[in-house]
């Protein structure tokens, strides 16, 4: 069995993280994997934000991994982390590239099937997209998604917050903090935040994707967000045609699996809890 969501996970055991790097869509992504420590438990694939990487998840990822018992891999998206760096600016379609033609071909070549993906924002979008398209190929089953403070369409908040990080990433320290989790923090940054800013992502919206998820989705969304409100969180579950459950919480912003870790985690080990390894759920 695997833990509750209210024990203490247990000190990880057996085989141990593996780092490595491999190459998707001919771009060089950094990886890292937690084996399993339960038989039969499903893959769970974490996607992060757009300022994301690998380091930047911390120790969130393996926590997940010890509470629920399951595989976990993290890997960093073109761009970002210790991956290959951008050479070009980011595509208003650059999430939708993203979960239609590299991520398939990451699982495929990591002999992926089926997984439970974790989305956080930009990653939750991706999730979303992934998980509502068959065009993604054989491999885009999934037996649910966890979203953290997920994107479905712009908000006025949104971009008010994304131009006041353009004037943090000027005038404060932020350049030495992100660098910490990115080869070139500077062109990671810019990626992100000129995309977001251009006028023509204004019209970005994956609500189309929404009714084609039939698997179960657990919807996390902090109520001080300073990116997005909960109304991105209630077009999920009212669109989607899977069971979705919604988690609001207080005094957390835009990374609940910092702001709320405890929360979070619990409601994690509870949702995969609830939805073992032998479902399986497809795009309609």
């Amino acid at each position: 069995m695997r833990h509750s969501a209210d024990a203490t996970p247990a000190p990880a055991s057996g085989p141990e993280p593996q780092t490595f790097e491999l190459t998707a869509q001919g771009r060089r992504l950094e990886v890292l994997r937690i084996p399993a420590s339960q038989q039969n438990a499903p893959e769970l694939v974490f996607l992060h934000e757009g300022l994301g990487s690998v380091s930047h998840w911390k120790d969130f990822p393996a926590r997940v991994a010890a509470n629920t018992g399951c595989p976990v891999t993290v890997y960093s998206r073109y761009g970002n982390g210790n991956s290959d760096l951008l050479t070009e600016p980011r595509p208003v379609t650059y999430m939708h590239d993203e979960a239609l033609h590299s991520l398939p071909d990451f699982l495929r070549q990591l002999q992926i099937e089926n997984p439970i993906l974790i989305g956080h924002s930009d990653g939750g979008s991706i999730a979303l997209i992934f998980a509502g398209s068959k065009s993604a190929g054989a491999h885009n089953h999934v037996r649910g998604l966890i979203l953290l403070a997920p994107h479905v369409f712009v908000e006025d908040l949104s971009v008010a917050s994304i131009a006041e990080a353009k004037t943090k990433f000027e005038t404060t320290n932020l350049p030495e903090k992100l660098a910490r989790h990115h080869r070139d923090a500077a062109r990671t940054f810019w990626g992100w935040n000129h995309i977001w800013l251009h006028p023509d992502f204004r019209r970005w919206n994956i609500e189309e994707y929404l009714s084609k998820i039939t698997c179960p989705i657990l919807a996390v969304q902090g109520r001080e967000d300073q990116y997005g409100t909960m109304a991105q969180v209630a077009a999920i579950q009212r669109q989607s045609s899977g069971p979705v459950e919604t988690l609001a919480l207080e005094d957390c912003r835009h990374s609940p699996q910092r702001d709320q870790p405890e929360a979070v985690l619990a409601a994690i080990t509870r949702f995969v809890n609830r939805n073992p390894g032998n479902l399986l759920c497809e795009p309609r």
